[in-house]
């Protein structure tokens, strides 16, 4: 058996029944090298032991890398099987009346794969393949392919896709998108569906419908294909298999086509920022689904978010606030991450740590999403929660096995004991203020400043004036040193703030002075932040730089509850 599955045919007889089989219209395709995609030809004809003659006029420009000599395998089905040969070349080319005839030796060999119609190939985390779904009058709605199989697939679509699937006729176009420009068009049936309204996403799996012998032969293709390269995603299969052509696309490229592909996003940096959300909420979802932290994937997304913290410090923290459609949870790593990393993690601190300080934080509250939400959604950053709200540190430990490169001292300061408090009132082991150190007192400010700052379930978010008094005057259970560090770092009004000024407009701040005092605003409407409803708020405004105090006054007061949605073209310049 070869290592991918298929199993080795040497009887001369089954060899020449497969090969009659592979001979019928539509049973045979020519796949050049081990990551070429299929090309359909006509196995013309078969001198048993002798020569097989190929007809590659549907794909006559291949004839030139044949005669060259270039390796090639034929495939097909037969008998419920998958059928290839070992790689062979050409012996010549000839014109015959028009068609493309070629010749090449018989296999005296052949390899096979019982099909399995209902395997379903499963993406991994980093794999990602852009889809779009389309009715007869022309609605669509983009998503991510989750897994495929040949007789159907899975996608995870925006929640708003719901009344596409239910008022459009039936079948769906589906269109899967590759990483490397590769396209396919199906048509699907809608079988089952299930909606995330704390991720606002919809989850559907199709059935496809009248697929002939060539997109079967290529639904196998990317099948395979996926099944190659998630085998990579696992530990250590990057540096023993070949990746997959299917998924080497423009390195460091943001998807085109997918969930987030539609959205616009206040800056450029919150679209980047937006890419490690991806990761986190597939992360999430794997979560629930049983799986661990995929080690690899939140190695490389650290790395990211240190580069993007390094790029431009001031428009990544106003990415975390004017990130939006993205879950609590996500929302809230991010939050943290990129708050403790610009808090704690000056430049000397090692890179190694700074890199594990990150990648805690991102994750540090992901085991919540195996509790049920009620848990979780109700309790206080300074209350305690209850004895099953305290599960989810263990619960998230339990599934870091693949983590091996994370600092132990920092996961157990980030993950472990940020939800400690100095008198003792906290969880999961209840410790106080002699038995935590720097960073985990660090930690537990960053935590709750920015729990507060975003609404959650039913409560509203807080201003931040307000989460600040309400720090220092709980100093028994919150170091007050560094509440005050943390007032003197991102100030009075941080950047990602509305606030409305002393002459009465209101602005986004997007730059803090050395003193902690709006230095670069984005002028936000009125009348537009009202009709709004304090929701979604794109930035259209004039961006003001420098002696923004002397054009609009002394900041009054900050404005919650207002999301930044999309942004004009010069609104980070």
């Amino acid at each position: 058996m070869a290592e991918d599955g298929y199993t080795r045919v040497d009887n001369p007889m089954e060899i020449e029944t497969l090969l009659e089989t592979l001979s019928e219209p539509g049973g045979a395709s020519l796949q050049i090298g081990e990551q070429g995609e299929p090309m359909p030809v006509l196995l013309a004809g078969i001198e048993a032991g002798e020569a097989l003659e190929l007809d590659i006029s549907a794909v006559s420009e291949i004839a030139g890398e044949l005669r060259g000599g270039k390796a090639f395998r034929l495939l097909g089905q037969a008998h419920g099987k998958l059928v290839r040969t070992p790689e062979m070349t050409m012996e010549h080319c000839r014109q015959d009346e028009g068609r493309v005839l070629c010749r090449c030796d018989f296999p005296h060999r052949l390899e096979v794969l019982q099909r399995r119609d209902t395997f379903r190939a499963r993406l991994r985390l980093g794999m990602e393949v852009g889809a779009i779904l389309r009715d007869a009058e022309g609605n669509r709605a983009q998503g991510d392919l989750k897994d495929l199989s040949l007789e159907g697939c899975r996608l995870e679509l925006p929640l708003t896709a719901t009344a596409l699937l239910a008022e459009a006729p039936l079948p769906l176009g589906i269109e899967l998108c590759f990483p490397d420009g590769t396209c396919f068009q199906a048509r699907g049936r809608a079988r089952h569906r299930r909606a995330d309204t704390e991720r606002q996403t919809l989850t559907a799996g199709f059935q496809f419908e009248g697929h002939g012998p060539e997109q079967e032969r290529r639904l196998w293709y990317f099948v395979r294909e996926i099944e190659r390269e998630a085998a990579r995603h696992i530990e250590g299969g990057e540096a023993t298999r070949s990746p997959s052509p299917l998924f080497q696309g423009t390195t460091g490229a943001e998807p085109k086509v997918g969930r987030r592909g539609t959205q616009r996003y206040a800056t450029p940096m919150t679209c980047r920022l937006a890419h490690v959300a991806g990761y986190l909420d597939t992360q999430l979802l794997e979560l629930r689904e049983g799986g661990e932290i995929d080690g690899v994937q939140l190695s490389r997304h650290a790395d990211r978010l240190l580069r993007l913290h390094e790029e431009d410090r001031e428009g990544l923290l106003f990415a975390c606030d004017a990130l939006y459609g993205e879950s609590w949870l996500v929302g809230h790593g991010l939050g943290v991450a990129v708050r403790l990393l610009d808090l704690v993690g000056r430049d000397s601190v090692p890179q190694e740590l700074r890199k594990a300080l990150v990648a805690s934080a991102m994750v540090h509250d992901l085991g919540k999403a195996l509790l049920p939400d009620d848990v979780w959604q109700s309790a206080m950053p300074d209350d305690g929660g209850s004895p099953e709200l305290h599960q989810h540190v263990a619960l998230l430990e339990a599934r870091m096995g693949g983590c091996q490169w994370l600092s132990s001292a920092v996961f157990a300061s980030v993950v472990r004991r940020i939800n400690e408090r100095l008198d003792g009132s906290g969880y999961p082991a209840g410790l106080s203020a002699e038995a935590l150190g720097e960073l985990e007192r660090a930690a537990a400010v960053v935590d709750a400043v920015d729990t507060l700052r975003r609404p959650l379930g039913e409560r509203p978010a807080w201003r931040v004036g307000a989460i600040y008094r309400h720090l220092l005057d709980r100093e028994q259970a919150f170091d007050p040193r560094w509440v005050k560090r943390y007032i003197a770092r991102f100030g009075l009004y941080p950047i990602g703030s509305l606030v409305r000024f002393g002459g009465g407009p209101l602005a986004w701040i997007q730059g803090l002075d050395d003193d902690g005092r709006p230095s670069r605003v984005q002028l936000a409407d009125a009348d537009e932040v009202s009709r709004a409803g304090l929701e979604d708020k794109v930035l259209q405004g004039e961006v003001l730089k420098g002696e923004v105090i002397r054009r609009l006054g002394e900041p009054r007061e900050e404005v919650t509850g207002v999301k930044v949605a999309a942004a004009s073209a010069d609104s980070r310049k």
